[in-house]
């Protein structure tokens, strides 16, 4: 049976769920201090969520140039956390996609986000190249990576 996918910007509604995965994924599955996964941008920046018939799998946050710290015209990716069972079936993707699009609308050129190293390739096939060194950020390896969004 083919599973019913809804992606779109979160309501207040979903925050809840939207907060516990994130901290499922991020507290629980990789030890990030409790007080740093969420941050004075969650109550300011576009959150997207991604439904699978009916439950929540998975989010992640647009951010303003002001929030990232980046230059103007370059929005910001950030908390991309996808459900386990729900990671390879395309909703990590969907919601990046949607992240993207959101962005577009806005009149942003590129969008850049901090990678765990793990999930760079994740991201090289969304169309993200790595600029720069390696750093930590919360004890994991990551890399920053942007994207124009005249690249389809």
């Amino acid at each position: 049976m083919a599973v019913t996918r809804e992606v779109r910007l979160a309501a207040d509604a979903d925050l809840p769920a939207m907060y516990a995965l994130r901290h499922d994924v991020f507290v629980i599955g990789q030890d990030v201090p409790v007080d740093l996964e969420r941050d004075e941008h969650d109550g300011v920046c576009e959150h997207v969520v991604a439904y699978d018939d009916g439950t929540l799998v998975g989010t992640g946050r647009l951010l303003t140039p002001g929030q990232l710290g980046s230059e103007a015209g370059v929005a910001g990716v950030g908390r991309m956390a996808v459900r386990q069972v729900a990671r390879g079936s395309g909703a990590g993707a969907a919601v990046l996609a949607a992240l993207e699009a959101r962005a577009r609308e806005r009149g942003f050129v590129a969008v850049e986000l901090h990678a765990q190293q793990h999930a760079l390739g994740f991201y090289e096939r969304a169309g993200y190249a790595a600029f720069g060194e390696p750093y930590d950020e919360a004890g994991i390896a990551h890399l920053s990576m942007r994207k124009p969004l005249d690249t389809p």
